[in-house]
């Protein structure tokens, strides 16, 4: 006869068991990130949609007419939420805001020079390297040897796309390129930071809002054209809304008990949406260097992800429940 109490635990053992398994089949923090990769994968070509009818600077400025729907329907949530220090939070998520401002800015640049987005969007995508080391040195997250792969990975794809004729070591639109990837690194970590204090919601409203005096800013300093096409108006505000989305749902993931070096990498992953639509819509075309640092920059975004998995505490539990 099978003692009550070990028969109590097989069954624990065994609901636990198949909880874990939907857990880790979709956990909620990797559906928001697909989310944010889904929206993000659309935002970095709508750029390159834009080409020259607006500068880099009044593209970020208007596009912030597109996160205008995003802000509103956080203003109204009833999840705006402290756990820990609202001030701190909220600091951090602005100070996030504000630097990836900085950092779209460089990329629009980038962009309008002429740079093929499929090559300059998995470059920049390599931006979670800067947010995991700074994980590693701040949060004391530990990297696995996969992880230490991917950063070596994305290295090597660095220097296969700085292929231009140009003399020098670096040309100048990868220097221009490294630019978001410094900014958007720094200001993934801080959104981090910024979900330990305030919740997904709150975190994501803070961080829009620092997009508001930015843009108020640049249109101050520089007069926009004085005729702007409504496809145009139309193609700016959807670029700001994407990026709102794909924001809300990165926050939303760290939100969720996601580790930031495992959810940002991850989530660089969007150039697996940007990539086939820039070769087949826009028709660009790449070399097989820049195919080879595509390659690479995405096996690395992937090794960036790779979560080493615990064994399973239920097990364990239930071995030093079995009679000896």
């Amino acid at each position: 006869m099978i003692p009550p109490k070990f028969a109590a635990s097989v069954r624990g053992a065994r609901c636990c068991g198949r909880q874990g398994a939907r857990a880790a089949l979709m956990p909620r923090w990797l559906l928001w990130t697909l989310l944010a990769v889904l929206a993000w994968g659309i935002w970095a070509l709508l750029g390159k949609l834009l080409g020259g009818a607006l500068s880099p600077a009044h593209t970020q400025a208007l596009s912030t007419l597109g996160l205008v729907p995003v802000m509103c329907a956080l203003g109204l949530s009833r999840r705006l939420t402290v756990t820990g220090t609202r001030s701190r939070g909220s600091l951090l998520a602005t100070v996030a805001g504000a630097l990836t401002c900085l950092g779209n800015i460089a990329y629009y640049g980038v962009l309008n020079r002429g740079a093929k987005a499929a090559t300059v969007v998995p470059l920049t995508a390599l931006y979670p390297v800067v947010t995991i080391v700074l994980a590693v040195m701040v949060l004391k997250e530990r990297l696995n040897v996969v992880q230490i792969s991917g950063i070596v990975l994305s290295l090597i794809a660095i220097y296969l796309f700085n292929v231009q004729q140009e003399q020098g070591f670096l040309s100048a639109w990868l220097l221009v390129a490294l630019i978001p990837i410094m900014l958007w690194g720094i200001a993934g970590l801080l959104q981090k930071l910024a979900t330990n204090d305030i919740s997904g919601e709150l975190a994501t409203l803070w961080f829009l809002a620092a997009f508001v005096p930015v843009a108020i800013c640049i249109l101050v300093q520089q007069s926009l054209p004085a005729r702007i096409a409504p496809g145009t108006w139309l193609l700016v505000a959807v670029l700001g809304l994407t990026f709102a989305l794909g924001t809300y749902a990165l926050l939303a993931a760290f939100a969720s008990n996601g580790k930031a070096s495992v959810i940002t990498p991850l989530a660089g992953l969007y150039p697996l949406v940007s990539i086939p639509i820039a070769i087949l819509l826009l028709g660009e075309r790449i070399g097989w260097r820049e195919s080879l640092g595509i390659t690479l920059a995405l096996i690395s975004a992937a090794a960036l992800s790779y979560e080493s998995r615990p064994a399973s505490s239920a097990i364990s539990n239930l071995k030093t429940e079995l009679p000896t």
